[in-house]
């Protein structure tokens, strides 16, 4: 998938299907909306192209009461790629952007910038400055410009609307279950291994440190983990995301991941610089504040030993299930 940082590329002039949206997780509403587009695309003979933004428009408004963040920009991006999206383009939601005309977005944003010849949008679309613009609008204005626009209704599991809200509240209790079921996989972060301050190693648990770049994550707490990356094979472990409360007073959101098991200790050193995607498929509990750094290590040691026996117990349905079905 090629990526482009705003609309005013020679590349993007090429005529085009696109859908417009935040896609916040890529659940499996916006997955639906994607397979609608690529066959729309297919059957023209255009490339299928997202328009998304960066930052989050409500993050730009209102910093303090914009939703929290499922994804980073990064693992917004991959995920479109692996839906198979020939193209995004991430617009930067700023001042410009914010005070753009409804008309003036559809003349020189879809029209003149990316060459729409098909537009399709959710049920719930708008865009332009305070939001004037609709699918009736673009839909009007498609007839006159020679493009095509269609509008998808809200895609439902068992009954329930699938929305990043949706995700959100689910990531907000730590139902990570009901997550992976509305996001179609199970919720994950990925990103640089980066150096701390070493204090794992000093109480008997190295870490991983994985930086995330928002203030605002959907998910917090302590999470059985399983890491993709380090090496051939996922790696079970135990994380923390969250702000540190015991050791560190800065409110700075960090991943930091243990693995409960490594071929070689030594793999650890040379994991600083890989990009790794950290699954989270179990909450354990919220972040404590220990009394000290003796408490801390002891509820370490108690949180890796439910983290294997949440490991041990999926073994177990695991072997059942193959056991069902050889039955």
């Amino acid at each position: 998938m090629k990526i482009f940082r705003g609309h005013q590329h020679p590349a993007l002039s090429q005529p085009c299907a696109l859908t417009i949206g935040n896609f916040d997780g890529v659940h499996r509403g916006h997955q639906a909306m994607l397979a609608v587009l690529k066959n729309e695309a297919r059957h023209r003979g255009l490339p299928a192209r997202v328009m998304t933004f960066e930052p989050h428009p409500r993050e730009y408004f209102s910093p303090q009461t914009a939703p929290t963040r499922i994804s980073t920009l990064r693992d917004k991006l991959t995920e479109l790629a692996r839906c198979g999206i020939d193209q995004a383009v991430v617009l930067p939601f700023n001042a410009r952007l914010a005070s753009q005309s409804a008309d003036a977005f559809i003349q020189d944003v879809l029209v003149a910038g990316l060459n729409v010849r098909y537009v399709l949008v959710g049920d719930d679309f708008r865009f332009g400055s305070k939001r004037a613009g609709d699918y009736a609008m673009l839909d009007a204005a498609g007839a006159t410009a020679g493009f095509e626009v269609a509008r998808m209704d809200s895609y439902e599991v068992h009954g329930e609307r699938v929305s990043s809200s949706a995700v959100r509240l689910a990531l907000a209790q730590g139902q990570m279950d009901n997550a992976a079921r509305l996001l179609g996989r199970p919720y994950s972060i990925s990103g640089h291994v980066v150096h701390g301050k070493k204090l794992g190693r000093e109480l008997g648990f190295r870490t991983l440190n994985i930086a995330f770049r928002h203030d605002k994550p959907a998910a917090k707490g302590i999470f059985v983990v399983r890491t993709h990356g380090l090496g051939p094979t996922p790696v079970d472990g135990v994380a923390s995301l969250g702000i540190r409360p015991t050791v560190e007073d800065a409110g700075r959101v960090l991943l930091e991941v243990h693995c409960l098991s490594w071929e070689h200790p030594t793999e650890l050193d040379s994991a600083y610089g890989k990009i790794v995607t950290v699954e989270l498929l179990h909450k354990l509990h919220d972040e404590l504040k220990y009394e000290g750094l003796e408490a801390l290590q002891q509820g370490i040691a108690r949180d890796c030993d439910d983290a294997r026996a949440y490991f041990a117990s999926m073994h177990t349905e695991t072997s059942r299930q193959t056991t069902r079905d050889r039955i």
